[in-house]
């Protein structure tokens, strides 16, 4: 079922996602991810197996639980400056953003029941590292940057785009502006540092008030990732109405900074029960969430302990 029309999960019916697909390869299973790009792994069927094994728990999850869940495509890297770091042209990358919607289709027509709406989501992410922005783009020059991968997402099956790690409002906005003109829905994601500011120095509520206000009221709706509740739960408690803009959380199982982490060289896969636990807390300070998932050095365990923790409250 295709569900760009009506996106169930703004519903207020709860919805998974999975963990933190590229951490999860590259310490967990020893998979090579040039430039942090799962979508190489699209280039021949070895790969192809190895992104169906890694969704497909997470599908299972879902399905058995009777709950949603939103399928992000692994192309987080998939645009043209990352992919031109390792060699991709624009007509290739374009190509691997088709191929992965059609592997989400593949787990969609197999996992979806009519209790769990399977959305597929064109994942998008930011044109500089997702950490330490080196250059902060204008709306306009973002929307251009981001369009091509945006267009080719709308002309797939994909029901939505979602744009994760947004380290500053001006690209989120041209990312708005850019699903807008190809008429698919769209999530905007914001990170924020240790202290629950973004990595612009913004308050979040600042961010997510200035996007709504310069792209045409917004995205379809805003989420968190990237960060440990930690570092923003003071931040969203009785934060007031924009806090009831989030809809989705992919926490990352460290408590540790953007910068602490870029330099690890084991993976911090913290405590799954305590994350869940904490996702739990998070219900009263943010009543619309209903997309719940994991980021950096999550995994299936942790989304599990997430469902199972949200659903017993």
């Amino acid at each position: 079922m295709t569900y760009r029309n009506a996106l169930p999960q703004l519903e207020d019916r709860p919805f998974l996602t999975d963990g933190g697909l590229e951490t999860d390869l590259i310490f967990n299973h020893g998979v090579d991810l040039p430039e942090f790009a799962s979508f190489d792994l699209l280039k021949d069927e070895e790969g192809i197996a190895r992104l169906r094994a890694y969704f497909e728990p997470y599908a299972k999850l879902a399905r058995d639980r009777g709950v949603g869940f939103v399928l992000e495509s692994p192309t987080w890297r998939a645009s043209s400056n990352w992919a031109g770091r390792i060699g991709y042209s624009d007509e290739e990358v374009a190509d691997m953003n088709r191929r992965a919607i059609a592997l989400m289709e593949e787990i969609r027509a197999e996992y979806e029941t009519d209790q769990s709406p399977f959305v597929i989501s064109g994942n998008l992410g930011p044109e500089g590292d997702g950490y330490d922005p080196e250059r902060f783009l204008s709306a306009d020059a973002a929307q251009a940057y981001h369009r091509p991968q945006v267009e080719t997402f709308a002309g797939t099956a994909a029901d939505q785009v979602t744009a994760l790690t947004m380290t500053y409002p001006e690209e989120a906005i041209g990312i708005v502006r850019a699903a807008r003109e190809a008429e698919i829905p769209v999530a905007i994601s914001f990170t924020v540092e240790t202290d629950g500011r973004l990595p612009n120095g913004q308050d979040l509520g600042a961010a997510i008030a200035q996007t709504k206000d310069e792209a045409d009221g917004g995205p379809d709706y805003f989420m968190l990732n990237c960060a440990h509740p930690t570092h923003f739960d003071d931040v969203v408690a009785g934060a007031g109405d924009w806090a009831q803009e989030i809809r989705g959380l992919r926490a990352n199982a460290s408590t540790c900074s953007h910068a602490e982490l870029d330099e690890a060289t084991e993976l911090d896969d913290g405590d799954p029960q305590d994350l869940a636990r904490r996702y739990r807390d998070l219900r009263s300070s943010l009543p619309r969430l209903t997309i719940l998932g994991g980021c950096c050095g999550t995994d299936y365990r942790h989304v599990e302990a997430i469902s199972d923790a949200w659903q017993a409250a």
